[in-house]
């Protein structure tokens, strides 16, 4: 019996970030085909078998980036044509509950920096072409000390 794993998405006009949320994962098998059609397996700890296939909205390109981290993996899908997906799915139907928006990564449309001159480095895969970050809102130290004498 397969199970699902966590599954993490999250887009930008050019490509589309899905990372998979499976600790230690073993013999990871991934196709990823022109149509839009994404297949992921896995072995998880104590040799669980994580599988899913995902009919992605649109046509994408099939050569993928892949990032294993220890607790998991993330995926950089470049869409073949650039514009921004209403969803995730082709199906107009709700997601299965293992999908979910990665509001890590979420750059809204209206945010998005052009990509010619933002960086490529896509090690981390985070908030590459928004301009948000995780620091924003956030008091540094000067900051604080100037809040506390005003």
């Amino acid at each position: 019996m397969s199970h699902n794993p966590e599954v993490l998405w999250a887009q930008r006009s050019d490509k589309v970030y899905l990372t998979v949320a499976l600790p230690d994962a073993k013999d990871v098998s991934v196709k990823c085909e022109p149509q839009g059609l994404f297949t992921f397996s896995a072995l998880g700890a104590q040799g669980k078998l994580f599988e899913f296939s995902l009919e992605l909205y649109g046509k994408v390109v099939p050569e993928y980036r892949k990032n294993v981290g220890l607790r998991n993996i993330i995926f950089s899908i470049q869409k073949e044509e650039r514009s921004w997906w209403p969803r995730i799915l082709k199906s107009e139907e709700k997601p299965a509950p293992y999908i979910k928006v990665d509001w890590n990564k979420w750059c809204d449309e209206d945010e998005e920096v052009n990509s010619e001159t933002a960086s490529d480095d896509e090690s981390a895969f985070v908030d590459e072409d928004c301009e948000s970050s995780d620091d924003d809102g956030l008091l540094y130290l000067p900051d604080l000390e100037k809040a506390r004498n005003n």
